[in-house]
């Protein structure tokens, strides 16, 4: 069974970056038994104490709760210890439990596209930010109160990101506060506050309870849930030894910074008496992921409020061109690939449009957007990655005029790719965006603001591959309420490699001919076999049977850690094929690394050298960046990654390696995803027994509880 940090049973926690017990910003004072809260209840009971705060909180307005300000919201100048807002920690997860690392730093050279881009407040609503001796006054300050509870100094940069100008004063007044900073859990916190409080540290504090249920909401939201059930939350509370979790609740929720939420639930027709009240559930969310949410269903309905189909006729007064009206789209679709007619026709009904289909279905979108530049749209794709863009650009017909019209989601949503109007949102009438499950709630919030009234939007991607990262899922969601025309292609993926991946996409792990063995399954006993066999095949048997190069091929595994997890792999892979000491924090120029600013975002590369300004990486999507030490401590080596980290992006061969610790956290979505990383070839160093075909049968993707599909149904 593999631990914690090295779990491959949840996709959107594959790709954080160290685990938590190579932190130094965590606190190590050992945490002080709690008192325990009394005679346990009974089953019975415990559901009785839920229901009765449910139906309390049914009486509560959730949109009338309005949060106080936080010291967390206080604008900091940049440095490299800021945690950026929106920003999640890394950790990972295995049955429930969650270890956590502090956040990845952002490199200065590239945004993060997995960030929420924020429109600025107001010049007068944006505190002064602090000049160099008042930060070093705080910070000095900070320390002092976390010495006093036992916690290491190297938190301070971090609680005074975190929490504000105040964090020393909020610290000493509220000392669980401590638990909202990454890397720490209720057992460092606890140990901190009977360092600050002594016996006045007990498990029924509100503040600790208060700090508990974000926590708990926090560690959901790592694991992809933008909201949690209130049952599960008091038993959440319930394990930390919280007296009275109902009671606990019911004093959050009046403080404003969780959000409460009552939802029907669906039933099947015929199963309910009309006479009764149907059935609810309460689901307590974060403010920011309920926020989120709640803009998400308000943007997608202004889209389709907004939009107002062309006519056709003679350009409007002024010269100005009208919009194609339906003669023009209709034209425009008979001279698109038959393929992608369907897909054409739909955006030209509709201000949002649903797109689903695999590798080979992209030439869809791109048949869409040549058609709407032609008829004169100010038409724009983007795509996940640097790779698929240049991708999906290579799908473009000859001179057309959609060249040089994709982007990355990254540049369009920091406006280096799309200018912006004078309210924020982009200058453009078609958005075609690829890769739409990989959008967490938030990212895909920020991404509705700036498209603008009219405009059409058309959101692409494969619904069996992995979900965001980030809290959520967006696109799985959208296609459930059935709120917009969705387009199914029918273009299936081509050769061996494409019948497998979709077989598996269906639940079933089938055979294949592949007669220029462009899928060769290979099994191993152990994970040091499995090690060994992956490596031969990336240095030798696929370079001389293939011709295919060892920095054409890359090692996907479920984990970082374990025998034969990426830390493993990559050890094995640079002995092979590029030796050294380490000379620049553990790394050799020409070692393949893969740099992860943000959640969600992994940016493989080549070390090209270092000095004292840092290390120097070139992209393997063009660029080249420079890491702080403290950045490139965070950084991996890039032979071996995980099917997270992969997202996005192909290579011309691929070795899948599943060693024996992954067999029960194996599910069909990390499999299709996996495969499908495959462009020509395809290895799979096989441990896992019957495992394999066992996930692909029964285990679909992880389910995440979220509101959106409720929000739509509400609107």
């Amino acid at each position: 069974m593999t631990t914690p940090e090295e779990s491959p049973a949840e996709n959107r926690t594959e790709n954080r970056t160290e685990d938590r017990a190579e932190s130094p910003a965590e606190p190590t004072v050992a945490p002080e038994p709690a008192a325990g809260p009394g005679a346990p209840l009974t089953g019975a009971e415990r559901a009785a104490a839920v229901a009765a705060l449910a139906k309390a909180i049914g009486a509560i307005n959730a949109n009338d709760i309005v949060a106080p300000p936080r010291p967390r919201d206080v604008d900091l100048p940049a440095a490299d210890e800021e945690v950026t807002d929106g920003a999640a920690t890394d950790g990972a997860v295995a049955d429930g439990a969650v270890t956590d690392a502090p956040a990845a730093e952002p490199s200065a050279a590239e945004p993060p596209a997995a960030r929420p881009v924020r429109r600025p407040s107001a010049p007068a609503d944006r505190p002064v930010p602090l000049d160099d001796a008042q930060r070093r006054a705080a910070l000095a300050a900070v320390g002092e109160v976390l010495a006093a509870g036992g916690a290491p100094a190297e938190l301070a940069p971090t609680a005074l990101a975190e929490l504000g100008e105040g964090a020393a004063e909020l610290l000493r007044e509220d000392p669980w506060a401590v638990l909202s900073l990454p890397g720490v859990r209720p057992e460092h916190a606890d140990g901190f506050a009977k360092g600050l409080l002594g016996p006045a540290a007990q498990p029924g504090d509100p503040r600790r309870a208060q700090a508990l249920v974000a926590w708990l909401l926090e560690q959901a939201a790592l694991r992809g849930h933008s909201a949690q059930e209130l049952g599960e939350v008091a038993q959440g509370l319930r394990a930390q030894r919280v007296p009275d979790p109902e009671g606990a609740l019911q004093a959050v929720l009046e403080d404003g910074r969780v959000m409460p939420f009552q939802e029907e639930l669906p039933v099947p027709p015929g199963s309910h008496d009309e006479d009764e009240e149907p059935p609810v559930r309460t689901v307590l969310a974060l403010e920011r992921l309920a926020l989120a949410e709640e803009s998400l269903g308000e943007g997608l309905v202004r889209l389709l409020s907004t939009f107002v189909p062309g006519t056709d006729g003679e350009p409007e007064e002024g010269g100005a061109p009208a919009q194609p009206g339906p003669a023009a789209w209709a034209e425009a679709a008979a001279a698109a690939p038959r393929s992608a007619q369907e897909l054409v026709r739909a955006a030209a009904d509709s201000g949002l449009v649903l797109h689903t289909g695999g590798e080979a279905a992209r030439a869809e979108p791109a048949a869409l957007l040549h058609a709407a530049a032609g008829l004169g749209l100010r038409a724009w794709a983007a795509t996940w990655t640097g790779q698929g863009r240049d991708a999906l650009a290579a799908l473009l017909p000859e001179d057309s005029p959609a060249a040089g019209r994709i982007g990355t989601l990254d540049g369009l949503l920091s406006g280096a790719d799309v200018p912006r109007a004078v309210d924020g949102t982009l200058e453009l009438d078609v958005l075609v965006v690829l890769d739409a499950p990989l959008l967490d709630v938030e990212t895909a919030a920020t991404l509705l603001e700036a498209v603008p009234d009219g405009a059409r939007l058309v959101l692409s991607g494969d619904p069996e591959g992995l979900w965001s990262a980030g809290p959520g899922r967006f696109f799985a969601d959208l296609r459930a309420a059935r709120a917009c025309p969705a387009v199914a292609s029918r273009t299936p993926d081509f050769g061996p490699i494409g019948e497998l991946v979709s077989g598996v996409g269906v639940g079933e792990l089938l055979p294949v001919d592949a007669p220029d063995k462009e899928v060769v399954i290979l099994t191993a006993q152990d994970g040091g076999e499995a090690v060994h066999r992956a490596v031969q095949l990336l240095t030798d048997s696929i370079p001389r049977a293939l011709s295919v190069p060892p920095e054409q091929t890359v090692l996907l595994t479920p984990g970082h850690g374990g025998p034969a997890g990426t830390r493993a792999l990559n050890a094995a892979a640079k002995a092979r094929l590029n030796p050294g000491p380490g000379r620049f924090g553990g790394f050799d120029p020409g070692d393949r690394v893969v740099h992860s600013p943000a959640l969600g975002v992994n940016l493989p590369g080549r070390v090209l050298d270092g000095d004292a300004s840092g290390l120097h990486v070139e992209l393997a999507d063009g660029g080249r960046i420079t890491l702080t030490p403290a950045q490139a401590g965070k950084l991996r080596h890039g032979w071996a990654v995980t099917a997270h980290q992969a997202v996005g992006r192909r290579w011309p061969a691929v070795v899948v390696v599943l060693p024996p610790e992954a067999a029960g956290q194996l599910t069909r979505q990390w499999v299709y995803a996996a495969f499908g990383r495959a462009e020509r070839h395809l290895s799979v160093v096989h441990a896992v027994g019957p495992a394999l075909a066992q996930a692909v049968a029964e285990r679909p993707a992880p389910d995440r509880t979220t509101r959106l599909r409720s929000v739509l149904t509400a609107q």
